[in-house]
């Protein structure tokens, strides 16, 4: 049974390989999470570098560029970090659900059967060779076609063409994505169908996330409920109990020590959950998401617990983190945030210091 809030976000800690990263290469981090949300592409960067031993910003950045790992937006709507062979199976089981809430964004939008078809001949003759090409360039070659890409109609026309299976984003081009056909800039995709594509999808999510509940995993994965009790039936996971609610997690998973963290924004951690009130009080939710407005504060971590935000006030040497912290903060606290500020510098590459 578990009874308080540490007690679950222990043991995340553990299966999110925060606490102790086991995995020496950027991309086993990404397989083992199976996805981690990236729409912002540095913070989704940290996530994937605090959970592995040694990695450095370089690179989480040459996975990218090699396509070892690759970014697209297998679910929610919402942009990730996922291996390159497991993106094929996972949108099979959730661009249905995903298709079934853009219509209504597409008719608002504007944008008909034919601009779509239209667009997608335009970026397969730009892409196919091998070739990629920057976003501003592809929306350019819409625009040139007379297919509108204003306000948010470029944004879906490139997210529909991704959902479908044409196109993924390629190497990065310095600060601005590309894009790169998805048979081609991915080469071998795992064949996953149906039940063994939703127990893998469950059991993936609860080795990474666990303690979660299947109300967890539903929003999570854009499945249904039902599908997502079905795939974790089919997975047969352990589970502990709470308040009446079922907790599925990892075989023999340990809780991990107390430690400090500094965590970007959108991370797994806190982004992981449909229910965040054991890492997040509910007091201090409107700090971590001011104004309500969807974006995500970095975060400090105590012994499993949102205790603050942070973020990166200087980039130039030595790189200046501002802590802002929910209380008072321990002379022991202080000196944790001192170690987890080291950690972020090794991985930037630059010195860091703490204010």
């Amino acid at each position: 049974m578990l009874r308080t809030r540490r007690e679950i976000t222990a043991l995340r800690l553990s299966a999110q390989r925060i606490a102790s990263p086991p995995a020496t290469t950027v991309a086993e981090t990404v397989r083992f999470m199976l996805a981690l949300q990236a729409q912002d592409l540095p913070g989704a960067r940290w996530s994937v570098g605090l959970r592995t031993r040694s990695a450095t910003d370089l690179d989480v950045g040459a996975a990218l560029a090699s396509g070892e790992v690759v970014r697209s937006w297998p679910m929610r709507g919402t942009l990730h970090l996922v291996a390159p062979e497991d993106l094929a199976w996972m949108l099979r089981l959730t661009r249905p659900r995903q298709a079934t809430f853009a219509a209504t964004r597409r008719r608002a939008l504007a944008i008909t059967d034919d601009e779509l078809a239209a667009a997608g001949r335009i970026a397969r003759a730009a892409l196919e060779g091998g070739r990629v090409e920057r976003r501003d360039t592809l929306l350019g070659r819409f625009d040139a076609a007379g297919i509108p890409t204003t306000g948010q109609r470029g944004y879906h026309l490139l997210w529909n063409l991704a959902q479908d299976g044409l196109t993924v984003f390629g190497p990065p081009d310095g600060a601005q994505p590309t894009f790169a056909l998805f048979d081609e800039w991915i080469g071998v995709s795992r064949e996953l169908e149906d039940d063994e594509a939703l127990g893998e999808f469950a059991a993936r999510y609860v080795a990474s996330h666990g303690p979660a509940t299947d109300r967890d995993f539903a929003w999570w994965s854009s499945l249904t409920l039902g599908q997502a009790r079905r795939g974790l039936d089919i997975a047969r996971m352990p589970s502990l109990e709470r308040g009446g609610e079922r907790y599925y997690l990892a075989e023999g998973l340990e809780p991990a020590k107390r430690s400090i963290h500094l965590l970007p924004g959108f991370d797994e951690f806190i982004l992981g959950y449909q229910d965040r009130s054991a890492p997040l009080a509910p007091e201090f939710a409107p700090r971590i998401v001011p104004g309500n407005n969807g974006i995500f504060q970095p975060t400090l971590v105590v012994g499993g617990l949102v205790e603050g935000t942070w973020r990166r006030a200087s980039k130039a040497q030595p790189t200046t983190v501002e802590i802002d912290p929910f209380g008072e903060l321990s002379a022991t606290t202080r000196s944790g945030i001192d170690s987890a500020a080291r950690r972020l510098g090794r991985f930037l590459g630059t010195p860091v210091v703490t204010r």
